[in-house]
Order: structure tokens, then sequence, then C-alpha cells
């Protein structure tokens, strides 16, 4: 969390030619924001961590943590906090969904997300081959908040997808001492 904190630095606002603006003290507030719904620094269970991750995309700050298990190198995802700050929030169900939908994704590029080609074609054509997380593997809790505010509204589809898997492997190295280099992480038999 430190860290994080101290990669971004002092507060200061970069202006884009979009209109819209990088505001450093956003993606403090939605850090510190997701670090207090999800209790973090928290004891945890005996073979669990916790991994943090942030992103700033489409004009819109996102901030996840994700608490993990893993026993008898199996992963189980238990729970996810993300924190979004996209502006006037015009329909927080779709923005809710969006969120947690990205973490499904998020997950699913984590663990399973390969695509091979062979003579120059996709060798993947569809779920049979290219595998999802099920629902037995989404998370007890995938909690999300929006902070309010009146700036314009930003992006809520993509934002969300990208902190996943740093925060992923984040708990991993937490829970096990053990840093994974490389996706997907069914690569290393651990999901």
């Amino acid at each position: 969390m430190q860290f994080r904190l101290d990669l971004i630095g002092e507060d200061r606002v970069e202006e884009h030619q979009s209109g819209h603006h990088f505001d450093s003290a956003k993606l403090r507030n939605v850090l510190k924001t997701v670090a207090k719904n999800a209790e973090y620094g928290k004891n945890l269970p005996e073979g669990h961590g916790v991994g943090i991750a942030m992103h700033y995309s489409f004009f819109s700050y996102v901030a996840s943590i994700i608490e993990v298990s893993v026993k008898n190198n199996q992963l189980k995802v238990h729970k996810i906090h993300s924190v979004i700050d996209c502006g006037t929030a015009v329909n927080t169900d779709t923005i809710e969904s969006q969120i947690q939908g990205a973490a499904i994704f998020g997950m699913s590029l984590a663990f399973y997300g390969k695509i091979t080609a062979k003579d120059g074609a996709v060798e993947q054509s569809g779920y049979h081959d290219y595998q999802m997380v099920r629902i037995h593997q989404a998370p007890e809790v995938n909690h999300v908040e929006i902070i309010k505010n009146n700036d314009k509204p930003t992006g809520v589809g993509e934002p969300g997808v990208p902190p996943i898997a740093p925060a992923i492997i984040n708990a991993i190295y937490n829970a096990t001492g053990k840093r994974y280099y490389s996706l997907p992480l069914m690569d290393h038999d651990i999901v």
C-alpha cells in the first residue's frame, strides 16, 4: 500500500486535450478507500494473502484488493473489493455490474488467458477450448464502491479489468512467498 502511495507522489493535476484531466488525489482516494473497505492489514487465516493494484484509464480511477488462499498448490479467490471514481455515476447498478464483470473477466485472463496459433491460425475456437472462470471459482464477495462526485462521466467497462491480475499475483505472493512472473496461472498448475 505504501509503495503505491509513494508511486502516486504529490497531488497534481495533468490536463488532457479531451477536457478531462488526471488527478493524482483521486487515484490516492480510490486506493485508500478500497483499503478501508477490505480492512487492509487485518490478520488473515493461514495460507491466505491479499494483493492490491490500481489503474487509471478512460479517465477513471480504479483500485482493487483481492484475498486468496493457496492450499495444496490450488488457488481460491475469496474476496474482491474494488473502488471506482468515474465522475458522475449515471446508473450505479450498471457501474457495479461492469466492475463485477471486469473482476471475473480479469480472473479469467489471469487464470486461463492464453491464445495459441498454429500454421497462422488461432487454435482456440470457443469456450470448449478457451476456458473462462466458472461460477464455482467466483469470489464469495465481490464488493464495489462508486465514489460520488459531479465530474464529467468517464469509462466503466474496461478500467476494472487491469488491476485484477496484478492483485491476484500479489495476493499469491503474500500467501505463499512465491512470485509468478508469467501468465496464465494454468501454466503453473495453481488453478
